[in-house]
């Protein structure tokens, strides 16, 4: 296997180069200054459909190619891809694969890396960051904070054999908070393992689309998560947050609030 770091500046392209890069959750803004770098001396970019194009603009030279997958919904499947990482690698010298928050949280950007290098490819990572943490951030959400939650779970909602991570019924059972992606679908299953817990009135809070204009949220507690997602018409993509900390929301709303009232006075 051949590794390099993006800081090497002398790296030969004459098996090609393939780097995994994460484009954060949505927010242009949220790019590291590292993903810039490589996103310009790119020669083909390969990105998903939770990418924002703009960040497309950092690569006006490269050959740009969209691989997203949606629900149901697939441009190439992930064989197709992999095979197209190396074929492009090979014929143009750097490709990069542009992924939604971090892809080693939840994204295939390990198999990718390891399908390249076992095909000749130089190959690197460039982390991003996760939505498991900041789109609850980019709602005063924390996911620690002290004597409310000493720990956190990040769960996928959906494993590959789409059925529930047996993982949130354990997480359901801790005091951590538990962070959960792509789970709508599987929003009842969830909801009922917390209430077998005694949990109904556990604080949940749901974002779709974090961090993007179109950014919307539903809070409420376990027993009536589903009717304001109902209400509200919640989709996917969307990160569902469990535990104590979603109350620091409306601690937060409520400061400023009252800041507010104060100096209209």
């Amino acid at each position: 296997m051949k590794y390099s770091n993006e800081n090497n500046s002398t790296l030969s392209n004459a098996g090609g180069h393939f780097t995994v890069i994460g484009a954060g959750p949505g927010d242009v803004e949220l790019i590291t200054l590292k993903a810039i770098k490589a996103l310009q001396s790119a020669d083909v970019v390969l990105y998903d459909a939770l990418v924002s194009v703009e960040l497309l603009d950092y690569a006006p030279n490269a050959e740009q190619i969209f691989v997203g997958k949606r629900k149901g919904c697939y441009t190439y499947q992930q064989g197709q891809i992999n095979e197209l990482i190396v074929s492009r690698a090979k014929s143009h010298g750097k490709v990069v694969r542009l992924k939604g928050g971090d892809p080693f949280v939840f994204g295939r950007g390990a198999e990718e890396m390891e399908y390249a290098a076992a095909h000749g490819l130089q190959v690197a990572m460039v982390p991003g960051i996760s939505s498991c943490l900041s789109v609850p951030a980019s709602q005063n959400i924390p996911v620690t904070k002290r004597g409310a939650s000493e720990s956190f779970w990040v769960i996928t909602g959906t494993t590959k054999e789409h059925k529930l991570s047996a993982d949130v019924a354990l997480a359901a059972k801790s005091n951590a908070t538990v962070v959960i992606l792509m789970g709508m679908s599987k929003l009842s299953q969830i909801a009922e393992l917390f209430r077998a817990e005694g949990k109904a009135e556990t604080p949940i809070a749901i974002v779709q689309n974090g961090t993007r204009k179109d950014e919307r949220i539903a809070v409420g507690t376990i027993a009536s998560i589903e009717d304001e997602v109902a209400k509200q018409q919640l989709t996917n993509p969307a990160i569902i947050i469990i535990g104590e900390v979603v109350k620091h929301r409306a601690r937060i709303l409520s400061i400023a609030q009252n800041q507010e009232l104060q100096l209209s006075k």
